[in-house]
């Protein structure tokens, strides 16, 4: 009978230090920001962990002391029926097994599940220990003060998309995938590695004539927006759009450009972030911007050009189709 009872309460020790240790590499391997993003999408583990991972040195504390009093006990509990040496190696065994290696492998799996089950557990746990924790917890926040929420670096984002494309059960499907990679190069880029070079832009200077002739040339460039430029390259007077000459009668008539409306743009340097470059377009709202590199246009960039870039895709439109026609 004494041996059936040893046993048990070695059974019982064993299994409240495999808890411990279990939460106890848990806890440390939850990211505090991961964890409160988790939170504020209202996953409920997260919900009810967020208290007690703020408070690491606290919790960490209660979990360890609870678990070395266990293994203490578990000892004592051994020695009763065996002799020292049996005791000490069956007790040995036993915990690294059982009360280790297990239970850490399996709370490192599904660390917030499983921790997020043994909050209450967790709770009275720190409430027992309270009068010897805490202090333990202020002495560890002032010598190594509170954890730091870290966050992603760029290249850590792009290696986490990376993953969701090569995994089939990820909620992002490809262009998605294409579309944030894409986004996130943005700063890293600039104009110049998007514009179409100066010698392949369609542009007219100030002085041009718009009659028949010239509108049926603009027609077959093919393009939408004409930029007006000067003849040394230096200065941007803004564009026209096709789309205001549709009802202007160039037939029996020549125009000057001052005499149809003109779009306004200005004058973006090469070296400018493609980030940058896109608060430009939204908060201007122009669609065109020449580039300039040391004091000359050397090329202009669209809205589209940009969007292809975020997109990681040709937007392919009606002058491209045009174009491959022809």
């Amino acid at each position: 009978m004494n041996l059936l009872t040893t046993l048990f309460e070695t059974l019982i020790l064993i299994l409240l230090s495999a808890i411990f240790s279990g939460l106890n590499i848990a806890l440390l391997s939850l990211n505090l920001a991961d964890l409160k993003r988790k939170a504020l999408l209202g996953n409920k583990y997260a919900v009810r962990l967020m208290p007690l991972r703020e408070r690491t040195h606290l919790t960490l504390a209660s979990i360890l002391l609870s678990n070395v009093a266990v293994i203490s006990a578990s000892s004592l509990v051994l020695e009763k029926a065996f002799n020292g040496w049996i005791a000490g190696v069956a007790s040995t065994l036993l915990i690294v097994i059982f009360g280790e290696v297990l239970p850490q492998a399996l709370f490192a799996r599904n660390a917030l599940v499983l921790t997020g089950r043994f909050v209450p557990f967790l709770k009275v746990l720190i409430i027992i220990t309270y009068p010897v924790t805490r202090p333990l917890e202020i002495i560890l926040d002032k010598i190594l003060g509170h954890e730091a929420s870290d966050l992603q670096s760029r290249a850590e984002l792009g290696f986490m998309l990376a993953e969701h494309s090569q995994t089939k059960n990820s909620e992002l499907d490809e262009d998605e995938v294409e579309i944030i990679q894409g986004a996130l190069q943005l700063s890293e880029k600039h104009a110049k590695d998007i514009m179409t070079p100066i010698d392949s832009v369609y542009w007219v200077t100030p002085d041009t004539d718009l009659d028949a002739a010239k509108i049926d040339e603009i027609k077959i460039k093919g393009y939408s927006r004409i930029p007006i430029l000067n003849r040394r390259l230096t200065k941007v007077y803004g564009y026209i759009h096709m789309k205001d000459l549709v009802d202007i009668d160039f037939d029996n008539n020549k125009y000057d450009l001052g005499d149809i409306p003109n779009h306004p743009s200005s004058i973006v340097g090469g070296k400018t972030a493609l980030d940058t470059l896109f608060r430009k377009f939204t908060n201007g709202n122009i669609h065109l911007f020449p580039i300039e590199t040391n004091d000359k246009i050397v090329g202009i960039v669209t809205i589209e050009d940009l969007l292809e870039e975020i997109l990681q895709h040709e937007i392919v439109d009606e002058t491209d189709k045009a174009k491959q026609r022809d």
